[in-house]
Order: structure tokens, then sequence, then C-alpha cells
């Protein structure tokens, strides 16, 4: 059983995005309010019912960014030019691997508006009793399959119609939450030791995984919200 005190929460957010020009502090409109991406991630983790605020850590380089995160009490990691321009290298991306007096990270992308807290206690609650070292959130999908020469990868179960009901669920990553011991990242790992790394799987909703990426994305996700933040 992990200790909470061993974790630390990290939203690492840039604002050089190419195809949604600063994505994390652009106006994003809820049917309440308007508000940003980064606004709304760091305010879900203070409401939530298992994080101490304490060990949220906002892993920013641009001041617009540390100017929202410093407004809501959130503790600052200043990020480096590099770090927050270059991808090629986990322990560029994520340079506090070495620097912050925990076991455990748990990062969560600011990227997911329809990312509910719920669901990020959970998979917190979820990782703290797993006894595997890093874990990550998928989402369940039931279709069906093809290789690129066309041959079927689904197991169709000699059925001659395709039928959803039977087939074996696979998992597709949600690439919003994440979990990893600190000090497996100055080898070059990521959430475990294994290549490919094979973490805890965290199951949830799809439609909370839904990823601003691209503009149509950011518009698309304006309204999913909008009707979210109804009820």
């Amino acid at each position: 059983m992990k200790k909470l005190d061993d974790i630390c929460f990290i939203v690492q957010a840039r604002l050089n995005s190419q195809r949604v020009p600063q994505k994390m502090v652009k106006s994003f409109k809820g049917s309440k309010k308007s508000t940003t991406l980064f606004d709304l991630i760091l305010d879900k983790l203070l409401n939530s019912k298992v994080i101490p605020k304490s060990n949220i850590i906002a892993s920013v380089y641009e001041p617009e960014l540390a100017k929202i995160a410093n407004n809501k009490g959130v503790f600052i990691f200043k990020r480096s030019h590099k770090s927050a321009n270059e991808d090629n290298s986990l322990q560029t991306i994520y340079e506090w691997h070495d620097k912050l007096p925990y076991k455990y990270v748990v990062l969560i992308s600011g990227c997911n508006p329809l990312l509910k807290i719920e669901t990020i206690d959970n998979f917190v609650t979820q990782y703290m009793s797993s006894d595997k070292d890093g874990a990550f959130a998928v989402f369940e999908k039931r279709t069906y399959y093809w290789d690129k020469l066309g041959i079927p990868i689904t197991d169709w179960k000699k059925a001659n119609i395709m039928n959803t009901k039977i087939v074996e669920p696979i998992y597709e990553a949600a690439h919003c939450l994440y979990a990893s011991k600190l000090d497996i990242i100055k080898e070059g790992h990521w959430m475990d030791i294994n290549y490919p790394p094979q973490p805890e799987l965290f199951v949830m909703d799809e439609l909370e995984a839904f990823d601003i990426d691209y503009e149509w994305q950011f518009k698309l996700g304006e309204k999913l919200y909008y009707e979210e933040d109804k009820n």
C-alpha cells in the first residue's frame, strides 16, 4: 500500500502548441462561465477528496501559466525553456524527476476537459492499493480490427456476422492519467522498467478521455463541456 505523502500530483503544461496556439490559457467556454483548460484541471484537483492540496504541483515555464497556478495557491515547479520546448528525452521533459522529495508521481493531463475529479480520485485510490509501481488509464473497445495486409485480428468466434457483444475487449490508451516511480526516469523508464511498459491498467469512460490536440477538437470540447457544465 503506497502512502499519499510519498506521491506528488503534477499537471505539466506549456504554451507552444503549434496546432492550437496558447491552448492552455485560451478562453474555454462553459455554460456558467468561461475558463481555461489550465484553470479547469487545477480547480478539479483542488476539489479532490483524495489528493492533498500540498502535493499538487504545476510544472510550467511561461509566466501566464505560473500566474494562474500562483493565484490558486498551487506549488510551482519552474520548468526550463528546454523542458518546455523539447520532446526527445524523458529526463528533459520530466526534469522534476530528481528534484522533488517524493517516491511516486501521478501525472494528470490538462487537455481533457471532460475528465472528472471522481475518475482522477479513483485512479489514485487504485494506484495506491496496487502492488505495481506504474499505472495508466485506458478505455475499453469492443470492435473489429484488421492488420495492414487486410487479415482479421479480431476473433470472430465462428460467427458469420459482426457482433460486438461477443468480441473480447481490448484497451486503448486514454493519455490523461499516468503513475510512476520517480527514480526510474533517470534510467529512461516511464511507468515501469519494462519495454513496452506493463503498468496497472485503470479502465475509465472513453468520453472523459476526449483529448484536445487540434482546433476542431477545442471547439467540439467546448460544446461537450458546455453540456456537462449545465448539469
